[in-house]
């Protein structure tokens, strides 16, 4: 569901996207079709997934033309099947044309992004380890991303630069070294963030469990090194997996015991689901 407070940027991203492709109008549309023919659409799910976007969608009609009527048969986040219908658009013909595609963008990117989420979040089941998305986002879309990992089940990462502390390895070699940059960022740590500082090996997540930070990231080790990372932490910090993780190997990752695991490819490499808007002359 969108919230009150996130609808001014969902609707700031809707109108640059129209902007983008209706530009300064329609001409097929306008020009082949009469500003008086209605007609009724049908969004059908062409393969199994998980639906994401639909409020979106609803949205995009709306700022083309408030008149078009959207109906919804499902809600946001839950699976569907090949062939099942989600929703229902009526209204004039040349806005149901004009919202067309910039509609399906946001639902099939929105509805892909749930579904691979979902599929991380029940290879996972019953290990505690909770999935976590990244800052791998299409740029300007990270908000309705963000929303679709959610919907699939799955959980954020920081939204941004602004609202954790994640000290990472280019951080760590600028500063001259883990408890430098550590130390650092606790020093300007007024407002209480969270503090993660990224490790590649044994011996610098000892250096980062003496400094009292929130989480360590262990960046790219092999299933053997977390488990040893897991039992040498001691439930002294959390601990987040990163870096190589797959929907072939994710279960035994979180088999070792990490708190989190986080995937870039739940929003960096998008396969959109198969949705299509079927539109007919008429009215339901």
């Amino acid at each position: 569901m969108i919230t009150v407070e996130d609808r001014q940027a969902v609707v700031a991203a809707i109108q640059r996207a129209l902007a983008e492709d209706i530009g300064p109008g329609d001409v097929t549309s306008e020009w082949v079709l009469g500003p008086e023919l209605q007609a009724t659409g049908r969004f059908l799910v062409k393969e199994p997934g998980v639906i994401a976007g639909l409020e979106v969608a609803e949205e995009v009609f709306r700022q083309v033309e408030p008149t078009v009527r959207f109906r919804a048969a499902v809600v946001d986040g839950v699976p569907v099947q090949a062939g099942q219908i989600v929703a229902w658009v009526e209204g004039p013909a040349i806005a149901l044309l004009s919202a067309e595609r910039t509609a399906l963008n946001f639902l099939q990117r929105m509805s892909g992004i749930a579904t691979r989420a979902r599929r991380f979040v029940e290879a996972v089941q019953g290990t505690g380890a909770i999935i976590l998305d990244t800052r791998k986002t299409a740029p300007g879309l990270r908000l309705l991303d963000k929303m679709a990992v959610r919907l699939g089940g799955a959980s954020n990462h920081r939204f941004g630069l602004f609202d954790m502390v994640l000290i990472k390895d280019n951080h760590i070699a600028a500063a001259g070294g883990i408890t430098a940059a550590v130390r650092r960022a606790q020093a300007h740590n007024d407002q209480g963030l969270p503090i993660e500082v990224e490790v590649t090996d044994l011996e610098q997540l000892e250096e980062a469990l003496a400094l009292g930070v929130h989480r360590i990231l262990l960046d790219n080790m092999d299933v053997a090194t977390l488990r040893r990372a897991v039992a040498l932490t001691g439930r002294r910090a959390l601990l987040e997996a990163s870096g190589g993780i797959s929907l072939e190997n994710v279960a035994e990752v979180a088999a070792t015991g990490v708190d989190y695991i986080s995937v870039g490819s739940l929003t960096h490499s998008v396969r959109a689901l198969d949705i299509s808007l079927d539109i007919e002359t008429g009215s339901t």
